[in-house]
């Protein structure tokens, strides 16, 4: 619980479940219960209702949450899925790749 090691926008690779191997992009990320949404993985069926006769119902696919332990970084660098560390540099925190040693482009606050 607290700080996750992806953030919204972030290319993720998943490690297991049903959607293994695949790749995409984080959409949301609930912090205090460590899941995110992913692009295109854990899809699940929705059936809605029409609130308004102007509004459509139906049966929708949306993206479900997984574990965020179940997803791994991409690195931008070698576009393989990678650990992540922290590091100071010119006295911010930013997140950085193990495999490239490269910073990953968003700056951390704290």
């Amino acid at each position: 619980m607290g700080k996750l090691h992806v953030k919204v926008d972030d290319t993720v690779y998943v490690l297991t479940g049903k959607d293994a191997g695949k790749t995409g992009k984080v959409l949301a990320v609930y912090p205090k219960t460590s899941q995110v949404i992913v692009e295109g993985v854990n899809m699940q069926t929705k059936h809605k209702r029409a609130r308004t006769h102007l509004e459509a119902g139906g049966i929708i696919e949306q993206e479900g949450k997984i574990h965020s332990s179940n997803v791994m970084l991409v690195c931008p660098e070698t576009k393989r899925p990678t650990k992540t560390g922290y590091r100071f540099e010119n006295g911010e925190k930013v997140r950085y790749s193990k495999a490239s040693g490269k910073t990953i482009n968003s700056v951390l606050k704290g």
